[in-house]
């Protein structure tokens, strides 16, 4: 037996349909009309039902605004970095710096603050190991010279020189000529410490002599000796001692030639293998060290040149290398 169907309603209103011409009222429709009525009726009401948010033709409109803003937005972007570039490209690069700048800001640097010359560092790195020697002819003599600057008296009998102290734990290389004789020798450092020494080593054939100070500053510094095998004419050095007591004095020149001899003007002695310099050195500076511009001794300050019967410097002082020096002092050799 077929199943009956509910029937469908419109919530629309039922149209009205029209009557016959003559105005009468007409009743329900049938036949083919009827059908057709009802299926428009049914689409109408599905129609209905719908929500407004399906609506194709919005949700377009909307994708396409949110296409065309990111696309604005990124064109907007391009633009400012473009004016960036264009404004790096017209703003100036840093100034190359050239020789003549770097030249420029070294001289005025120098100008506002000098460097010390060579000789004047030389000078200060040997200056601690420099001492004075000074010989007595008496055992009961304790004056030990005048102070520093001053001249010593010339009437007392005693012997001034130089010596450089060479290992720190007080041995000092001088002349032999200046302890020649003495009966007591007194040292004076740089700090201005004094203290008896005595004779330990001699090499009569290069006019040296090794002492040892009994009392030592607790700062004692030991020079550093440096080979000659470098050494060349025309090389600068310094010429550090106590020229006839006043001191420490400080004087500059060259190296003037090497493998120099050197007679005694006695005849007595006969010197070989020397420094021969042109930096002054008078009696007093004997026994001080011969140094380059590094601070290093060379050589030992022996003799001075002069002709005539005045011993005075004019021009030509000799020193003994420190190889021999080290030698005497029983070091090994470089």
């Amino acid at each position: 037996m077929p199943m009956k169907k509910a029937p469908l309603y419109s919530r629309s209103p039922r149209r009205a349909v029209p009557g016959p011409a003559d105005g009468t009222a007409a009743g329900p429709a049938t036949g083919p009309d009827a059908a057709a009525a009802a299926a428009a009726d049914r689409g109408a009401e599905a129609l209905a039902a719908q929500p407004a948010a399906s609506s194709p033709a919005p949700v377009a409109r909307g994708l396409q605004r949110d296409r065309r803003a990111p696309l604005w937005a990124v064109a907007g972007a391009l633009l400012a970095v473009a004016a960036m570039l264009a404004v790096q490209s017209w703003r100036p690069g840093p100034r190359v710096i050239t020789q003549g700048d770097i030249d420029t800001a070294v001289r005025q640097s120098l100008e506002k603050e000098p460097l010390p010359s060579a000789a004047a560092k030389a000078y200060e790195a040997i200056l601690p190991s420099v001492v004075r020697v000074t010989g007595f002819m008496r055992e009961d003599d304790t004056d030990d010279g005048a102070a520093a600057g001053a001249s010593p008296d010339r009437n007392s009998e005693r012997s001034v020189g130089t010596g450089v102290v060479i290992v720190d734990n007080g041995t000092i290389l001088t002349n032999l000529h200046v302890v020649a004789g003495a009966k007591r020798l007194r040292v004076r450092f740089a700090n201005g410490q004094t203290s008896d020494a005595h004779v330990v080593g001699a090499q009569p054939e290069n006019d040296l002599a090794v002492l040892r100070a009994t009392s030592l500053p607790d700062d004692l510094e030991a020079a550093t000796m440096k080979s000659t095998s470098d050494l060349r004419p025309g090389d600068h050095v310094i010429a550090v001692g106590h020229p006839f007591g006043i001191g420490p004095s400080v004087s500059y020149g060259v190296v003037s030639g090497l493998k120099r001899e050197f007679r005694s003007p006695e005849g007595e002695k006969m010197l070989t293998n020397l420094i021969q310099f042109d930096a002054a050195a008078n009696p007093g500076n004997s026994g001080g060290p011969l140094v380059t511009m590094d601070g290093h001794v060379v050589g030992v300050v022996t003799a001075i040149l002069n002709p005539t019967e005045h011993r005075t410097f004019i021009g030509i002082g000799f020193a003994v290398p420190i190889e021999n020096a080290a030698a005497a002092a029983g070091m090994p050799p470089f």
